[in-house]
């Protein structure tokens, strides 16, 4: 089996998502001894391993865990219920063809969500080995060395913050957040990352005396960095890169998307592409109050005056939405409550909405919809059909 199939496996028995094949295909792996070396190493660090034993016995540990899972497996997840208790949801809908507002008012109702197989928070280091990220959880992250260089307390990672490293290149850790979750992330420099849904950030570990804080994003993330006037801050989103010295602001920059846009809150940052990084003549500088967008195809920046609220009130749990299509709404949908949603409704596809959604079922979503512009939904194995 290649290595990167076992990390899986394991990762999938360690978050408690694995399926009785998996289940089976894994048990058989561990016939090998070096694949049982790497079994424990992610009992240990996941906290799996059976409290009354003194000492760690591979064997026994490996049999007592494998029978546990046989022993508490469920059926695959389908879509679950739970109870909700009492919240207030304002939606805010307009379509070109006109404005239309509706607030409603939930109690006590019982909503339907999704659940994902493999939906976890994973830290892989930059020598391969991958840590699961329990969000409700403490840990202790470990340098290349050994040594501790920052810890996890429930859904925030920090690093130590240190003057810089003397080491001549840095060591990078890659933090991925599933669809459906968001974690909030400090660096050793003191700037912090706040990572939404379907996103992952490389960084360094430390970052090194006198050289730019480079790091490198895929997906959306809301930071806050520190300010020093002698190493600029570089975010890199595929062929963007945006460059701060101290300040707020926020980035969409999901490879799927066909733009790519920056929201300026505080600060000031210039924006070029890929084959102009350097070249001052071609910086695009944003100020507060702007949004910078890129074009993937053409490498084209333009900015405009904007709300940045609306492109930050995800980190407070709100999808705020502006003059934007029913597809690439369905979209974000599907990334914040992580579920598959499929449009075939090419009659809602291109109209263009405001909408604003609080804490509340997706089915909530979709029931205003299906009440207001005739178009209906159906839920069927772990994914939405829009028709």
């Amino acid at each position: 089996m290649k290595p990167k199939k076992l990390h899986k496996l394991i990762i999938k028995y360690v978050t408690d998502s694995i399926s009785k094949s998996e289940l089976d295909e894994l048990d058989n792996e561990l016939q090998h001894p070096s694949n049982i070396q790497l079994f424990n190493e992610y009992a240990k660090l996941n906290f799996r391993i059976d409290s009354k034993m003194k000492t760690y016995d591979t064997e026994k540990s490996k049999r007592l865990l494998l029978d546990k899972m046989r022993n508490d497996k469920r059926e695959p997840k389908k879509l679950k219920s739970n109870n909700f208790l009492k919240y207030a949801a304002l939606i805010v809908l307009s379509m070109t063809i006109g404005y239309l507002v509706k607030e409603f008012v939930y109690e006590n109702e019982n909503g339907t969500q999704f659940s994902s197989e493999e939906n976890f928070i994973t830290l892989e280091r930059e020598d391969g080995n991958i840590q699961v990220i329990s969000e409700d959880g403490t840990t202790q992250i470990l340098g290349k060395n050994g040594n501790v260089v920052g810890s996890q307390v429930g859904n925030q990672l920090v690093y130590e913050v240190n003057n810089g490293a003397e080491t001549s290149e840095p060591v990078y850790n890659t933090l991925n957040v599933p669809y459906g979750k968001k974690f909030e992330l400090k660096l050793a420099d003191g700037s912090v990352a706040y990572l939404n849904s379907g996103s992952s950030l490389k960084y360094p570990v430390e970052f090194q005396k006198g050289k730019e804080r480079k790091i490198f994003l895929k997906g959306e993330a809301f930071l806050d960095v520190a300010e020093d006037k002698n190493r600029a801050f570089i975010v890199n989103a595929a062929d963007l890169k945006i460059k701060v010295y101290g300040t707020k602001f926020n980035v969409s920059a999901y490879p799927e998307d066909v733009q790519k846009e920056v929201v300026l809150v505080e600060g000031s940052v210039g924006m070029y592409s890929e084959i102009n990084v350097g070249d001052v003549s071609k910086e695009t500088v944003l100020t507060p109050g702007t949004k910078g967008r890129y074009d993937n195809e053409l490498g084209d920046i333009s900015t405009k005056k904007v709300v940045t609220s609306i492109y930050t009130s995800w980190v407070q749990g709100v999808l705020v939405f502006r003059n934007m299509s029913f597809e690439d709404i369905l979209k974000k949908l599907e990334r914040h409550y992580d579920v598959k949603i499929i449009n075939q409704n090419s009659r809602l596809s291109a109209e263009t909405f405001n909408a604003s959604f609080g804490d509340m079922p997706i089915e909530k979503i979709l029931e205003y919809f299906k009440s207001q512009y005739n178009m209906d939904y159906v839920i069927e194995n772990d994914a939405i059909t829009v028709k």
